[in-house]
């Protein structure tokens, strides 16, 4: 049985703990996002989190009293009901999950490989969806709730490529300190895989964030052309190769081409985001 304990005042966060704390904080909440129904325990979320233990425990009491977590008699943490009322909310305008969660399961069944939705949020991008094959061996590499620097992966390099090149180029300069730190002096490769992917019409990311683990990606788009977000396909190396590479970027395409006729046909300029709809008028 879920419980909520009142938080204990001995423990309670300081009034100004400030920005920092307010990180910290989120970073603990799409930790235990991201742990499943099987929640996750206060060592395991401070390590996932790369928040200190005492100071995990500390903020974790603050958002079981918001109702954003919760902890179990087995004194592991899950997602409260006020994360649900808040997704609930969220969803009436971001219903992108929505519109492409066949696409991304269709995607899984015909390829045996995890199949991901991905949407950009300034100069990231958020795994919102991912959908498990069947194929007995799998990359872990990008998990439901992860963010990147734009540009990494297949998914951020497929979003960056539907942007129109100068602007593809200046958030490539402006992210390369995020780029680096990501990706090592795999990042020196990121314009290179940019320029692959405009010729191929799709997106591969050969390794670079996490070795062995490969990624397909393309774009979906608005109905005014900009990036509304990617379609990704993740698989080892192994099943990669140049002729597969090919034949999941068609699958892909065709999948995303679905979704753009959904948001065409169901989404009016009243309902779009509000940059989109600056775009669209």
């Amino acid at each position: 049985m879920l419980t909520r304990p009142a938080p204990d005042p001995d423990q309670a966060i300081p009034a100004a703990g400030g920005a920092q704390a307010v990180d910290r904080a989120l970073a603990l909440l799409a930790a235990v996002g991201r742990a499943g129904p099987e929640g996750d325990t206060l060592s395991g979320l401070a390590q996932a989190s790369g928040v200190a233990r005492p100071t995990a425990r500390r903020l974790l009491l603050s958002l079981i009293a918001a109702h954003l977590v919760e902890q179990d008699d087995a004194s592991r943490y899950h997602l409260g009901p006020g994360a649900f009322l808040l997704g609930m909310r969220a969803g009436r305008r971001h219903d992108l999950a929505e519109q492409a969660a066949d696409c991304v399961a269709r995607l899984a069944r015909a390829t045996g490989d995890s199949a991901f939705l991905l949407i950009p949020q300034g100069d990231e991008v958020l795994c919102l969806m991912r959908e498990e094959g069947t194929h007995p061996i799998r990359t872990h590499a990008l998990l439901a709730g992860d963010r990147n620097p734009l540009g990494v992966g297949a998914g951020g390099l497929a979003l960056l490529a539907a942007l129109p090149e100068p602007e593809a180029a200046a958030a490539l300069a402006r992210l390369a300190p995020a780029l680096a730190a990501r990706m090592g002096e795999a990042a020196a490769e990121v314009p290179g895989d940019l320029a692959r992917a405009r010729a191929a019409g799709h997106a591969v990311n050969p390794g670079r964030v996490v070795p062995g683990s490969w990624g397909i990606g393309v774009a979906v788009l608005w109905p005014d052309g900009r990036p509304a977000a990617a379609l990704t396909i993740a698989a080892v190396e192994a099943r990669m190769g140049p002729f597969r590479q090919e034949e999941l970027g068609r699958l892909l395409r065709s999948e995303a081409a679905v979704i753009e006729a959904r948001l065409a046909r169901h989404l009016t300029p009243g309902t779009l985001p509000a940059s989109r709809e600056r775009m669209i008028r």
